[in-house]
């Protein structure tokens, strides 16, 4: 029998309509989908191939990361100085 990992994902919509999806336990994995469903099991799969890629490396395969708060959006004015 296999072993099941569980993990957070988010799904952030684009301005296209896609879902880019991050895995906050899992830094540097990005995936995404045209749609929810398809996104969905495009993290599956990039999961699945993150942590195959971990297990043949040697490396432990990460706890999922417990996420109490709900993201905060708003927007920051950032000052450029001259060229």
């Amino acid at each position: 029998m296999r072993k099941q990992y569980q993990y957070t994902v988010l799904f952030e919509p684009t301005e296209e309509g896609r879902y880019t999806v991050t895995v906050p336990a899992l830094p540097g994995l990005v995936t995404e989908g045209m749609t929810l469903e398809e996104a969905r099991a495009m993290a599956v799969e990039a999961i699945q191939c993150h942590l195959e890629s971990l297990r043949k490396d040697g490396e432990p395969i990460p706890e999922d990361v417990k996420i109490d708060l709900e993201p905060v959006k708003e927007k920051v004015s950032v000052p450029l100085g001259a060229a």
